[in-house]
């Protein structure tokens, strides 16, 4: 069947519109529950999930590349996840993640700011100022995230297949257009796009067995062999290491092999100047 996810800023009718889509076509609806699998899986506070893949990189971000490990996991937890089909999935970064999947319907809500403030106002107590600035504030946020991660703004069309104003339709119409869309069949899931989908998980899943090592690693597969390229740390320079992750990789995922697009490069051994000297 089909995979749809769908975008929305906060106060869009966004998750009222996957709801009830979901209950609509019989699917399995996730959003927020993904976080707390992932949180579990690598043991990681929830808050700090939800920072990196809502907040743009900070300069420290930028040096510890914290922010990449978290995203690698959620990632990881997420494709497969989605592996299942049959889901309609609201939240963050699943346009970026399913990029590429054939059977994904990438769908874009969008509302009215006068609205977005009204319901902003109504939920949070708070005053039409504040609301207005809590709003923009976190729009910035999610593009610039998008922009520093992908080079890609979340609000750029071309994102998605869909992009619908919830202002010009009600919630209703809106699920009855996604719900049309998806019974015609043109996103259902072919052997083709599923197996690019579970190749894809397969990817995520190996970045993050080796994401704590090396978080700009770069993973490649065919036919079964794994090349990893890009490397940091000690899965540069330590052939020992490497041997090991290697091991481990191709024992978790039944790998045909696992190679290193460049050999070990050895550090450079300490040269004394005044050696020899009389």
């Amino acid at each position: 069947m089909a995979i749809i996810s769908i975008s929305r800023g906060s106060y869009s009718r966004g998750k009222e519109v996957a709801e009830k889509l979901a209950e609509k076509l019989g699917y399995e609806c996730v959003s927020r529950d993904i976080l707390l699998k992932t949180c579990e899986e690598f043991a990681i506070p929830e808050i700090r999930l939800v920072k990196a893949l809502h907040d743009a990189p900070s300069v420290l971000d930028r040096f510890s590349h914290g922010k990449e490990r978290y995203i690698s996991y959620f990632r990881s937890a997420f494709l497969n996840h989605m592996v299942k089909d049959n889901i309609v999935y609201h939240g963050l970064s699943g346009h970026f993640f399913l990029h590429g999947i054939n059977h994904a319907m990438k769908v874009r809500i969008i509302s009215n700011m006068e609205d977005r403030i009204k319901e902003e106002m109504k939920r949070e107590n708070s005053s039409a100022e504040e609301a207005r600035y809590l709003l923009k504030k976190d729009d910035d946020e999610r593009r610039k995230w998008g922009l520093s991660l992908y080079g890609k703004d979340t609000w750029n069309c071309s994102l998605y297949d869909l992009v619908l104003h919830i202002n010009s339709m009600t919630v209703d119409d809106v699920v009855g257009i996604l719900e049309g869309v998806t019974r015609q069949g043109r996103f259902d899931a072919t052997p083709e796009s599923t197996a690019i989908l579970k190749e894809q998980a397969l990817v995520a899943n190996i970045h993050a067995t080796i994401v704590n090592f090396s978080p700009k690693a770069t993973v490649d597969i065919k036919d079964g062999v794994v090349s990893l390229g890009n490397l940091e740390g000690g899965l540069k320079n330590d052939e020992d290491l490497r041997q090991k992750t290697a091991e481990r990789l191709i024992n978790t995922y039944g790998l045909k092999n696992v190679v290193f697009a460049k050999p070990v490069k050895a550090k450079k051994d300490h040269i004394n100047p005044f050696y020899n000297l009389e």
